[in-house]
């Protein structure tokens, strides 16, 4: 049973690592198709015709080097073994290739493996690799434009109360909806608060969908030991890059990943093991 349930996880690991493939394309590209979005919704509203461009969506084009165009062959693009293989360089100009893509698809492999080996192959632990997927995505498309778009927090959070309707976790339906409710209107407060204080904006709308996506999933009762690890993980990384220089022009650090790395360790230890971690 114990190999049975092992092989179960390898193979959901493998398939994680395809997702992660999936997952560099999706983190790179939406919020390039949000802006052509944008672009042509402000053209229109202004009365003018935008010339006609290739098509762009997550599957067209093909994937290419962003130096000299080269276009990946399907052995160019599997997960890991390509980068290893390519030595970290398109094969074409040898222009480096970030290691994040690896790194992506490696989480994406562990998250999912974990994911079945404490769920086992259920609709609970397809429904958490679903999650774990979605908040990849969410970091670190936030973590590169600040952005959270509303095609991945909505469909997160109305996934919550669905598994929690269809009693896939541990999470009721009323602490499921109370949870998103709660989520929402916290960090709605904090950012008029905050507006109303100092005139400025002191995060996104997004960041109050994703931790009402996150009430929804965990339920009300886990909102505050997420925001709680947000806040430690945000301060410590902010005062780190500040020390390093390293913060982006604005001062800014965006808020989404830290969230979304608090919805991780939820998800792995449990809510009640971060008020431990942050000696509560």
């Amino acid at each position: 049973m114990l190999v049975s349930h092992g092989f179960d996880a390898g193979l959901a690991g493998v398939l994680g690592l395809l997702i992660g493939s999936f997952l560099n394309v999706v983190i790179y590209r939406l919020p390039k198709i949000m802006e052509r979005q944008w672009t042509a919704e402000c053209a229109e509203l202004a009365g003018k015709e935008l010339p006609q461009t290739e098509t762009f969506n997550l599957l067209v084009p093909r994937s290419r080097c962003q130096k000299c165009g080269h276009q990946i062959r399907w052995y160019e693009n599997i997960p890991v073994l390509s980068y290893l293989f390519l030595r970290g360089k398109c094969s074409a100009c040898g222009t480096p290739i970030s290691l994040r893509y690896p790194m992506v698809e490696l989480s994406t492999g562990a998250l999912f493996f974990y994911c079945v080996w404490q769920w086992g192959v259920t609709p609970a632990g397809l429904a958490w690799c679903g999650f774990s997927a979605a908040i990849m995505a969410l970091a670190l498309i936030d973590w590169d434009t600040t952005l959270l778009p509303d095609s991945i927090t909505q469909p997160l959070l109305w996934a919550g109360l669905i598994v929690a309707a269809l009693k896939w976790g541990s999470i009721t339906l009323p602490d499921a909806l109370w949870g998103a409710v709660a989520g929402y209107l916290a960090l709605w407060l904090v950012y008029w608060s905050f507006k109303l204080a100092t005139g400025k904006e002191g995060m996104g709308f997004g960041d109050f969908k994703l931790y009402a996506a996150l009430g929804a999933w965990f339920g009300w009762t886990a909102l505050v030991p997420i925001i709680l690890m947000a806040s430690v993980i945000g301060a410590i990384v902010g005062i780190t890059l500040k020390f390093s220089s390293g913060l982006r022009e604005g001062g800014y650090v965006p808020f989404g990943p830290f969230l979304a790395t608090a919805g991780l360790t939820a998800m792995i230890f449990g809510p009640q093991s971060i008020l431990r971690f942050v000696g509560l």
